[in-house]
C-alpha cells in the first residue's frame, strides 16, 4: 500500500496499488501556477500535474524560463506534497520544440507535454495551441520530433481539444499523436471555438478512444464526483485530468476517489494563508539552487500580484463554498497583504 500524507489531517488518502484510477491536475495559464500546485498537492491526492504552458518559437530558453514555469525542478521535479509535475511546451515550430524539451529534461523535466488545446487569440494567432488541430500533418511532427530529442524513459504526451471549429480531424489528429510516439493523449472534449461554454462532449472521447490504443485521459466539466462518474462511463476512461473543477472544490479530487471528508471551510481558511505564505516566501529565498548561476532567477513577484492571484481563486471558492461569498464581498477592496491576513485571520 502507498500511502500519501497531506495536510489537512481530515483530507488525508491513502491509495492503494491497486487502485487504477489516475487522476491528474490540468494545466490553467495563470490558475494552476507554482503556488496553487503547491496548495492543490497538498490538499488532494494527485498521480500528476502539468505546469502552465512555456511558450517556444525560435530560440532554446535559458534556464531561468523553465525554473520560472516550474521551479519544482529544483527539488526532482515533485511539488513539496510529492506530486511529479510535468513540463508543458506549446509552439509550432518541431525542432525548437524538441530543443526545448531535450533542454527541461537536461533540467530535470520528468514528463513532456504538448500543448494542442490552448483556444486563446493570443496564442492561436501566433501558430500555437488548439489551431494546430487543423493542420495533423504538423501535430504529429512537433510530437515524432519531441519523441526522439529526450530519452526513451521520459514520457512524452499531448493534450488536445476536439478541434477547431469542429470534430472532422480529431480522429486523425489523435491517431497522429499516437503513431508519433506519444505516451499518453489528454482530450479536452470541446472544440476551441466551443471555448469553455459547457457542455462538455465526452461521447466524441469515446469515439477517439475507440480509434487509438494509447491512454487517453478525459477533461472537461468534471465539478462535482456525480460528473466524474459519468464522465468515466460516457467517455469510457478510466483516468481524468481535473481542471477548474480541482480549484473550486480542492477536496474534489479526494471525493472522486471513494468516501472522503469535505473540506470544512475553516480548513480552507487555513489553506488559503498557506497560499499566501507560499508566495511571500517565493519572493524571500527566490529559486535559485546555488548562487551565482545567472541563467537562473526568482520569479518576479510584487505584492499586486499576489493580491490579485488570491483574489482570483478566492472569486473561484465561492462556487464551492457559500462562505466565501461575504469574505470575497470584503477582500476584492482590499489593496494589501496585511489587511487581507488581518481579515483571514478574525473569520
Amino acid at each position: 500500500m502507498v500511502v500519501r500524507r497531506m495536510t489537512p489531517g481530515s483530507a488525508h488518502y491513502v491509495k492503494k496499488e491497486s487502485e487504477s484510477m489516475a487522476l491528474l491536475l490540468a494545466p490553467m495559464e495563470g490558475l494552476t501556477d507554482f503556488h496553487m500546485r503547491d496548495v492543490l498537492t497538498r490538499l488532494g491526492y494527485y498521480d500528476w500535474c502539468v505546469t502552465e504552458f512555456i511558450r517556444v518559437t525560435d530560440r532554446v530558453h535559458p534556464a531561468r524560463v523553465f525554473f520560472h514555469a516550474c521551479p519544482e525542478l529544483h527539488a526532482g521535479g515533485c511539488t513539496a506534497a510529492g506530486t511529479p509535475v510535468h513540463v508543458q511546451l506549446l509552439g509550432s515550430d518541431a525542432a525548437m520544440l524538441a530543443a526545448n524539451a531535450a533542454r527541461a529534461v537536461e533540467l530535470g523535466a520528468l514528463a513532456i507535454d504538448l500543448n494542442f488545446g490552448c483556444p486563446a487569440k493570443t496564442v492561436n494567432n501566433h501558430g500555437g495551441g488548439a489551431v494546430l488541430l487543423d493542420t495533423p500533418e504538423t501535430v504529429h511532427a512537433i510530437v515524432r520530433a519531441v519523441r526522439a530529442a529526450v530519452p526513451a524513459d521520459v514520457p512524452v504526451s499531448a493534450k488536445m481539444r476536439l478541434g477547431v471549429r469542429d470534430r472532422s480531424r480529431m480522429i486523425e489528429n489523435a491517431q497522429g499523436i499516437e503513431a508519433a510516439g506519444a505516451q499518453w493523449l489528454t482530450v479536452h472534449a470541446r472544440t476551441k471555438e466551443d471555448g469553455y461554454r459547457p457542455p462538455a462532449h465526452w461521447e466524441a472521447i469515446a469515439e477517439i478512444r475507440s480509434r487509438v490504443c494509447l491512454q487517453v485521459i478525459a477533461n472537461g466539466e468534471v465539478w462535482t464526483p456525480e460528473d466524474a462518474a459519468r464522465c468515466r462511463e460516457v467517455s469510457g476512461c478510466d483516468d481524468l485530468m481535473l481542471g477548474r473543477g480541482a480549484v473550486t472544490r480542492p477536496d474534489l479530487v479526494n471525493r472522486i476517489r471513494g468516501p472522503a471528508a469535505q473540506l470544512s471551510w475553516a480548513e480552507m481558511l487555513q489553506a488559503q494563508r498557506a497560499f499566501l505564505d507560499h508566495m511571500e516566501a517565493a519572493r524571500r529565498v527566490g529559486t535559485l539552487p546555488s548562487p551565482g548561476d545567472a541563467d537562473q532567477e526568482p520569479a518576479r513577484w510584487t505584492e499586486r500580484g499576489a493580491i490579485g492571484r488570491y483574489k482570483q481563486w478566492l472569486g473561484m471558492l465561492t462556487r464551492g463554498y457559500a462562505e466565501a461569498v461575504p469574505l470575497f464581498d470584503q477582500v476584492k477592496r482590499l489593496k494589501t497583504l496585511t489587511g487581507i491576513r488581518q481579515l483571514l485571520d478574525g473569520a
